[in-house]
């Protein structure tokens, strides 16, 4: 069933690119395979995929030696700062940077590994209260600050929208957040790309896409409804 749902979100993923005018190649999907087991994720790697997101430290962790070498992780989940340590040389990505606090921990990590770490700033564009992220107008600034750490490169941004049965309800969200990308781009700050636009998950990607997003999580509609007991 894997194989078949990534087929169709691969279908969907082409037709909002071409409503779009925009290329397939230019969006990269992110299996979210969090609570799921390494079987499932062997299933979507053996249908072609090789980029996964995990919310957890712990299950990066787990699941890293049991996939092949060429699997590329994806820290999408909040990340604590006393955790940072365990992943900072095995991720590509972590989407969930929204503190000069969590920022300079990622750095002095990096430093310790002497490895470069490649984030997103997360950002709540819709200002809910349950998640996490900064809001529109302190991101550049909290940007300004970032630039200046070694070891810590900013490519670009993400954003959680809102859970809406319509996803025409979020695609404001996602305007937003692109305009604001190319608000800070067009500064040219250095150690700063704005290459990366993390928004869209199962319900909503379709419009994300068309709204100009880089990178879609997409988890539920490749791995079936997760198990929250995990």
């Amino acid at each position: 069933m894997i194989k078949e749902n990534l087929a169709e979100v691969h279908k969907n993923i082409e037709a909002a690119c071409a409503r779009a005018g925009r290329r397939p190649e230019e969006v990269t999907l992110i299996s979210v395979s969090k609570t799921k087991p390494v079987s499932a994720l062997l299933e979507a790697y053996e249908a072609g995929e090789r980029v996964f997101g995990e919310n957890k430290v712990q299950e990066i962790n787990d699941k890293y030696p049991q996939m092949p070498p060429d699997t590329h992780w994806h820290m999408i989940g909040h990340l604590q700062r006393n955790k940072v340590k365990y992943i900072v040389d095995k991720v590509d990505l972590i989407h969930s940077v929204d503190s000069l606090r969590l920022a300079q921990a990622i750095s002095e990590e990096a430093v310790k590994k002497a490895c470069d770490v490649n984030i997103l700033v997360e950002v709540n564009v819709a200002e809910e209260e349950s998640k996490f992220g900064i809001t529109v107008d302190n991101t550049l600034s909290l940007i300004k600050e970032i630039a200046l750490l070694p070891r810590i490169h900013v490519q670009g941004l993400m954003t959680i929208a809102p859970y809406v049965e319509d996803p025409e309800e979020n695609r404001t969200i996602f305007s937003i957040l692109k305009k604001l990308s190319v608000d800070i781009a067009k500064q040219n700050i250095d150690n700063i790309c704005m290459g990366i636009l993390s928004m869209g998950m199962t319900g909503d990607y379709e419009v994300a896409i068309e709204e100009g997003a880089t990178m879609v999580r997409v988890g539920t509609g490749i791995f079936g409804a997760r198990d929250y007991n995990v």
